[in-house]
């Protein structure tokens, strides 16, 4: 008669009291559980009474933790390599998302006092907060990510067709086998948690690694700094560099496979006082090319900027700082503007992303092929449209005006706080301001800022008091000081890494170069002039359009701070 007795605290227990399965369901599991030799919540499933999901969230109510799903969760790998493969794959553990001190992990028993404590001395000292999924999920999630360390290839990019063939990462090592391991598994997590750079930094005693995700670094792991000669010449190995040479910087340039995508990778190595610090860019060589209808202008600034990139000839400026996203817009407008009747040719250092259609040139600084020389030469190719990668010095900057004033649509980038300051400085440059006044048509400045996340933003009323003392030109005319407006702040889930952001979006301001704003180049008018001039025919800040992002939801007021100056 004890036999059909339900334990207090038992899975059986929570499942009865969920309503899940019914008394006699328990019991006659407890009698296949005794024939199978197997778990209860096994013979349950198998029987039909429940689901894996609803034997996790019991054993979860049991352990007095909290059950997710990792499928609609998703791996992130920045996160998960806080802890090694190794110890993942043998402890039945996977770290999940991080709320500043506190690692949120997923484990197979989560009674396991041991192991938690075992798991805060590896990440630190860290507050192990235990969850529980279902374990064909953490099963799955952990095999993912150990067999990433090993599934990067090499290849030689004049072999494009051989690329699936390629040379094994370890075959190429000169180092030990353990820095081989965990550079391949810092850039495969990196492609796996949508990096744009990865940053190997040495310090006293740890070297810390840290991932750029939506333009923002965070810090994923850290180990013995006795690891970091053997890391740094492993990444020289794959970078085509002087392993013996660590009192210079070098650059180097490498193309992997991972998961059947490749990626160049652009890497620096700087000497610093603990040691050679490493940073890889990383960039995907098939993803899809951004169309211009993709990128988020506002109305009038769109007729603006179509009606500018299809003139027949003019000087056209990206102009922000590096990671803005200006290479993606001209890549955009590239592939807005050519077709097959015009000849487009590219000067690029390095060639980011390869376009059909188009004559793209890689720079050669050592072989003397700089922007100047390959702007001279490539004038006398017959050129419709030209896109110089970046006007570096005044002789790139003096040709691609010339080119523009011959027949020439010239596209290119410039770094500047805003658009009216490129026109300063090409004036500093060197470029006279009748040759800037006939040939520039437009500027476009650009800062990406970080989308709120949509499955926890916040949405808060505050006062336009509290929001002045913050932003003091934000918009509020006709409104008392003590009013209200909603906004959106970020808020931080699992979904977000606890960030409260997720992706990024363009904010853009566009000066098209009328005659007034001609008259005021060639006066050598300043910046304050020409940005008054221009707004008042229509041209909307960086600033504005940030606020415009913060009404409608896209993105916080600390974010457009952040960017925006």
């Amino acid at each position: 008669m004890s036999d059909r007795v339900v334990i207090p605290g038992s899975v059986g227990y929570f499942l009865i009291k969920d309503g899940v399965i019914t008394e006699e369901q328990l019991f006659e599991a407890l009698e296949a559980q005794k024939e199978q030799k197997t778990r209860i919540g096994v013979a349950l499933v198998n029987l039909g009474f429940c689901t894996e999901s609803d034997i996790s969230r019991a054993r979860a109510q049991k352990s007095g933790c909290d059950f997710v799903s990792i499928e609609e969760v998703g791996i992130n790998y920045a996160v998960a390599n806080i802890i090694p493969a190794d110890i993942m794959s043998s402890k039945e553990v996977l770290p999940l998302y991080q709320d500043g001190r506190k690692l949120f992990v997923v484990m197979r028993n989560p009674s396991d006092v041991v192991t938690r404590d075992n798991l805060s001395v590896i990440t630190g000292g860290m507050e192990i907060v235990p969850l529980l999924a279902n374990d064909s999920e953490l099963t799955a999630a952990i095999n993912a990510i150990v067999n990433s360390a090993g599934n990067i290839d090499t290849y030689d990019e004049g072999d494009e067709d051989n690329a699936v063939e390629g040379q094994s990462l370890e075959e190429l090592a000169e180092d030990e086998k353990p820095a081989v391991q965990f550079v391949n598994q810092i850039i495969t997590s990196a492609i796996k948690a949508g990096a744009s750079d990865i940053h190997i930094d040495p310090l006293e005693k740890v070297m810390r690694v840290r991932l750029r995700i939506d333009g923002v670094l965070h810090e994923v792991l850290q180990q013995p700094i006795r690891l970091q000669p053997s890391v740094a010449s492993r990444v020289k190995v794959i970078g085509g560099m002087d392993i013996a040479e660590r009192r210079v910087p070098q650059d180097g340039r490498t193309t992997v496979k991972v998961d059947d995508a490749t990626y160049d990778i652009r890497i620096a190595m700087l000497p610093s006082v603990y040691g050679e610090k490493v940073v890889m860019r990383l960039l995907e060589r098939g993803s899809k090319a951004v169309q211009l209808k993709d990128i988020r202008f506002s109305e009038a600034q769109v007729q603006q900027f179509m009606h500018t990139i299809f003139m027949p000839y003019g000087f056209l400026l990206v102009t922000g700082p590096t990671g803005s996203g200006k290479s993606t817009t001209l890549y955009a407008t590239l592939a807005e503007v050519s077709d097959i009747t015009k000849h487009v040719i590219t000067l690029e250092d390095p060639v980011e992303r390869r376009m059909p259609g188009l004559c793209q040139v890689q720079m050669n600084t050592r072989a003397g092929m700089t922007f100047a020389a390959a702007l001279r030469s490539v004038l006398r190719a017959d050129p419709d449209i030209v896109m110089v990668g970046e006007i570096r010095d005044t002789e790139t900057a003096k040709i691609a005006v010339e080119a523009a004033l011959t027949g020439h649509m010239v596209f290119s980038t410039l770094h500047t706080n805003d658009a009216p300051s490129a026109i300063t400085r090409l004036d500093e440059m060197g470029v006279e301001p009748f040759l800037t006044a006939s040939s520039l048509v437009g500027v476009l400045a650009q800062r990406l800022v970080r989308k709120l996340c949509p499955r926890c933003k916040e949405e808060v009323e505050v006062t336009y008091r509290e929001l002045l003392a913050s932003m003091p030109d934000f918009p509020h005319e006709g409104k008392s000081l003590d009013d209200t407006v909603k906004i959106y702040r970020p808020k931080g889930c699992i979904a977000c890494s606890n960030t409260g952001y997720h992706g990024r979006q363009g904010v853009f301001e566009f000066l098209q170069v009328t005659p007034e704003i001609k008259d005021l180049i060639l006066r050598r008018a300043s910046v304050y002039e020409i940005t008054d001039m221009a707004k008042r025919q229509g041209m909307h800040t960086l600033r504005q359009e940030g606020i415009d992002k913060i009404l409608d939801g896209t993105t916080s007021v600390e974010e457009v701070l952040r960017v925006i100056v």
